[in-house]
Formats: C-alpha cells, structure tokens, sequence
C-alpha cells in the first residue's frame, strides 16, 4: 500500500483502490462490471505537479490517464481517477500500470514491489498487475476451509482385499524397508513397473485416519489403467487399474468416503497417453488398432506426426507419452465433450479434477473441459498444475487466461512452497510476506479461498528431507548419485532441527489463505530425496508421533476455526526474521512466525491464546516459534 520515500519527504505515499465506497487496495483483481477507484497520497514537499498513469494492454498497447487533483491536507495532496472496468475491456483482460509523478525538473515513478506496496523510482521499475475476470466466476465454495490429504497409491496401504496382479508387473514384497526403482543415472530411462501394492481398497480401509488428520479430501495421483506404478501414461481412460482394485474399487472408494463427508479429486493426465495404451498400442497390446500400427486407426489423428509411425510429438521429448493433438474434435470430445471422461467420472462421484501439466492443454481444451464439468457438478472443483504465478502466466509464447472465470478455479501453489522454503532458509521474512500479498492480490478472491497450498507433492523432494538440507549442508543432495541417495537419511540431529522448521512450515501451510495439501507421508516424517525417493511407502507402525500429533492438532485447528474458511487476509508486520498476519475479521486469527534464533516481542491489544499450546499470550515468541493466536 505504501513505502516511505526519504527523510525529505515529510510523508508517506499511499496508493489506495477502493469499489463503490469500500476500500480494495489490498486487491489487484475485479469483475468486469466494477468501477475501480485509484487514489494516489503524496507529500507536498516532493513538488508533484501532476500524477500520469501509464496503463499498458497486454497486447502492448498504453494509455496515459492523467489524474484528478482532489485535494491536499496537512502537507499530503491526493488526485485520483476512476477506471470503469466495463469500458475498458469487453470481458476479462489483463493490464499492467505504474504512475508518473511530474515534477518540474525530473519526473518519478511509482513502481511495485508485490503488486500492492509501491516504491518509488527515477527509472521504471516493475508495474501493477490488474486482472479483469468474468462478472459470472464463482469457485466451489464447499471446498473453503477444508484440507487435502494426496495420495500416490501404490505407495499408501495394500488393504486387505485382492486385487488382479499383472503378468508384467512386478511386485517388491518390502514394504517396510524397500526401495522404489530408479534410474542409475538421473534422467535414464526405467520400466517402473514395480510395485509396492498399494490399493484403492487400501485408501478405503484408512479413510478414518486420513479423517483424524483433519482431511475432508483426498487427491489421488493417476489411477486409470496404465503400464507405469505412476499412471501417467495412461492406457485406457474409461477404466481404472486393475493393480488399485479396478472399477469397484473406485466406485466402493466414492460411497465410503461420501459417507464420511469426504470428496476425492482425481488426477486427470489429458496432454499426452502412454504408448502402451488403447490409443497408440505401440507394442500391439490392444490388438494393434491404435495410432502407432495403423495409419487408418480412428486415433491416428489424435496425435501429431512427422513420419509415422516412430516420429511423432510427445511430452518433452520422451516418446513414451505421446502428445495428443489437442486440435482434434474427435479427441477433444473424447475428454470433454458432454459425454466424454472428465464428465463421466464427475458423474460417478469425483470431487474435481486435478489437471497434470495444464500448461500443455489448449486454451479451447480448458475452456470446453470446465463447461463440461460444471455442467456435471457445478461445485466440482478444477485445479490445474501451475509452478509460477497463474495471473500473468505465459507459456509457448502465449498468454494464459487460467484465473479470469473461464477455465480453472485454482491451481496448485507452488509460489507459496517456494516462499516458505526460502524464509526458512535465508530468515528474511519479506520474502514470504511478499509472495503472500503478491498472490492474494493477483487472484480473485474465489480462487484464493480454494489455492492448493503445498509443500510437497509426488515431483518434489520430501519436505522434511529439504529443510534437512537448510539445517545441515551434508544433508544436501548435490553431487550424490543416485545409489547413494537411495541410502541416504538425515542424521539424528539434522532431523531433529528439521522438524522444528517443518512445524514452522506447516503453520503457515495450514493458516494461509487456500487449502492445504499434505501429501502422504509427510505428516508420519517420511524423508526422501527426488523422484523415485519422495514416493517411498508409507511407515505404518513406524510414524514419527510428534509430527503425527502436530499435523493432528493443526488439522483440527483448521476445522473449528471459521477465519479459515473464507477469511481474509493481512500481513501485520514483516522484519527480519518475523512475520505476523491475520485471518478474518477484528475477532479472527493472528499468526505469528518467528525464525530468528532470539525471542520476538510483539504486542498486541486484548487477551490472547495460543490454540496449538492452549497458552495465553505474554507478547513474546520464542526463537523458531510458531503461534495461533484467538482473542480469549
């Protein structure tokens, strides 16, 4: 909202935003209908004599709108202007803006810092962002508030019940100590094709423990038939693995969970198919009526290629997933037509879809697929895997139109990951605080309330294996091969220290805005280095119980406490090693994150308690503390 200038200037500058009278600065997102009112405050004593906002199309087109002068009080003036929103684009649209402050001898920039703060400039520095979405977007409500428990199923929990073993699988008996199959050298091609066991009757049978957790939903990695213990090649869409229990098993999955007011979201993989599928059936499984063997075959235009049938487009390169050619009707239909998958396992009791590499997918293919799946279940939800800042995403050259109301309703945030690892690391707490107000302020609100919050998942190292490495540098993965770190675990102390920064982590997780993700494991202080070894099997019997009980108490946390829900948001103080910030209203919740190695003082007015340690609050945090505070 603000930054100081310099001793001279006798004040502060504050750009403000407000809606029809109600103050929105801390937003940088609006619906197309709304009428956004910019105030800019500057002191007397910097000799502005008129204020220019630049406002640049995201064609690169840019609008100079001089501002109203207002008025000025006690050495501060004020201009101001008003964008009517539906005037200035036709539907939703992206636009970046700074200001000009004209002086009679050299102009000033006002510039942004994390699409909210400003700082002032001689040169132009970084703009706002400003993101016009559809009057219509809305995003599940019932998905507010809630936490997600991600599953790679094969790794979870055989279950009881037996299931269909494959000819060409094979089975590691080893639960409790073997190791997942990987590559000599990273990079080199693997079969992974063995197993572990795990099971959809598997997930059935925990369901009362993920529930302990605080969990109402569970995001499944890929369970469609596929030659891979990872699923994301698929073979065959319409039917799910015969290795997790097949088609009964997930349907059984569906009304266990219902019953326990549980959802489960499933992991759609629609840029690309294996090549052992029903689509291609490179090697003749499916009786040679697939895409590579026939050039007549009904799929042969589903793909791309150059010289059939070995040159072919495929998902980076590697020509076990081939690319389908997203242009196609046919195959567009087959995902998102009103009949086709996304809508069919909606309508068998999916909670949503998790969209693999949507970077990949057309913009037609997102736009058709939420119709699709809203019409099956509007409060279905749509999240889409997205590493950068989903607002102003470009990929293949092409901007991104994820988050203004037509295609997905929220995307998994790795932002935020990166931000919290970071501040742990290098102890400075604006690097979290501006990533948090970056994204709360790109985003519309509907999406925020619904983020993916992660701080793990089945592409990235294990947390806790990660800030091993922060606490202890041999802990690092750096020139290891990959036998050694197969082997590889955090000493007594390093995991000792190591978990004191994942409690930290898991704070902020769980009280941010957005939806936690705990993925499996993480919660019983499962370690492991890069894929294949962050998909090690779950220890059952052999949990960490301290971190069990603290993922627990914070899970439980997070039900009771309505800020959680749709609350919003602020940060309160960022310095150094400290951050506070609050969820909800007067009465909500204040959180508090000290990583400095000294004790914080931090006053507040009122009484407080701590909800994790049901202690009052004497207005000290501890060195590498972390507080939920509530009025008492």
């Amino acid at each position: 909202m603000f930054i100081g200038y310099d001793e001279n200037s006798k004040g502060q500058v504050k750009i403000l935003k407000s809606v029809n009278g109600e103050d929105r600065t801390k937003f940088g997102s609006f619906k197309q209908s709304e009428a956004v009112s910019f105030s800019v405050l500057l002191p007397r004593s910097l000799g502005v004599c008129s204020v220019i906002m630049r406002l640049l199309t995201d064609d690169g087109d840019e609008r100079e709108i001089r501002l109203e002068f207002l008025s000025t009080s006690l050495g501060i003036d004020e201009y101001h202007i008003r964008l009517d929103l539906c005037e200035l684009c036709e539907s939703d649209g992206l636009f970046f803006y700074d200001f000009e402050l004209v002086r009679a001898d050299k102009s000033l920039y006002l510039s942004s810092i994390n699409n909210v703060d400003c700082e002032m400039c001689e040169r132009h520095g970084n703009r706002f962002r400003l993101l016009v979405y559809d009057n219509d977007f809305v995003t599940p409500s019932s998905y507010y508030g809630k936490t997600v428990y991600h599953i790679f199923v094969d790794r979870f929990y055989k279950g009881k019940t037996e299931v269909e073993k494959r000819s060409d699988a094979i089975m590691d008996n080893d639960w409790e100590s073997g190791t997942p199959q990987y590559a000599r050298v990273q990079g080199e091609r693997i079969s992974n094709n063995v197993f572990f066991g795990g099971t959809l009757y598997g997930v059935i049978e925990k369901l009362s423990y993920i529930r302990s957790l605080g969990a109402d939903m569970i995001y499944l990695s890929p369970i469609f038939e596929a030659y891979s213990n990872h699923k994301y090649d698929t073979g065959d869409y319409e039917h799910i693995d015969s290795m997790f229990g097949g088609d009964k098993a997930f349907a059984n999955l569906i009304s266990e969970a219902d019953k326990l007011g549980m959802k489960v979201i499933l992991d759609g993989v629609f840029n690309h198919s294996g090549d052992d599928s029903v689509y291609f059936d490179k090697y003749g499984k499916y009786g040679n009526k697939g895409a590579y063997g026939d050039i007549n075959s009904r799929y042969a235009d589903w793909y791309t290629f150059k010289n059939h049938p070995d040159e072919y487009e495929c998902w980076w390169g590697i020509d076990i997933h081939p690319r389908f050619n997203q242009n196609n009707d046919e195959c567009r239909e087959y995902f998102v037509g009103k009949d086709g998958i996304t809508a069919k396992y909606i309508k068998e009791g999916a909670g949503g879809w998790r969209l693999d590499v949507a970077d990949e997918l057309s913009e037609v293919f997102l736009d058709e697929l939420r119709k699709t799946v809203k019409n099956a279940d509007p409060e279905a939800i749509i999240i889409g895997e997205v590493w950068e800042n989903a607002a102003d995403k470009i990929a293949y050259g092409k901007r991104r139109r994820y988050l203004r109301g037509k295609q997905l309703d929220s995307v998994m945030n790795y932002p935020l990951r990166s931000a919290i690892i970071d501040f742990l690391r290098y102890r400075d707490a604006s690097i979290l605080s501006d990533t948090l107000i970056e994204i709360y302020s790109s985003y519309p609100k509907c999406v925020c309330d619904c983020l993916l919050n992660i701080l793990g998942t089945h592409d990235t190292e294990r947390i806790l294996t990660v800030l091993g490495g922060i606490c202890d540098k041999s802990a690092l993965p750096d020139g290891h091969s990959n036998e050694e770190l197969s082997k590889m675990n955090l000493s007594a102390e390093t995991r000792y220290e190591a978990k004191k920064l994942l409690k930290l982590a898991a704070v902020i997780q769980f009280t941010s805005y957005g939806i936690p993700s705990v993925f499996y494991g993480d919660e019983a202080g499962l370690e492991g280095y890069h894929d294949p070894f962050c998909r090690r099997t779950y220890p059952w019997g052999d949990e960490d119980i301290e971190m069990l009980e603290f993922y627990k108490s914070l899970g439980e946390i997070r039900r009771k406490e309505k800020a959680f829900r749709e609350g919003a948001f602020e940060v309160l103080f960022s310095q150094d090693a400290f951050l506070a910030y609050k969820r909800g209203d007067d009465d909500g919740i204040i959180v508090l994150i000290n990583r400095g190695d000294e004790e914080k003082k931090y006053s507040l007015d009122g009484k407080y308690i701590d909800i994790l340690s049901d202690k009052s609050y004497n207005d000290v945090v501890a060195e590498n503390t972390a507080l939920i505070l509530k009025k008492a």
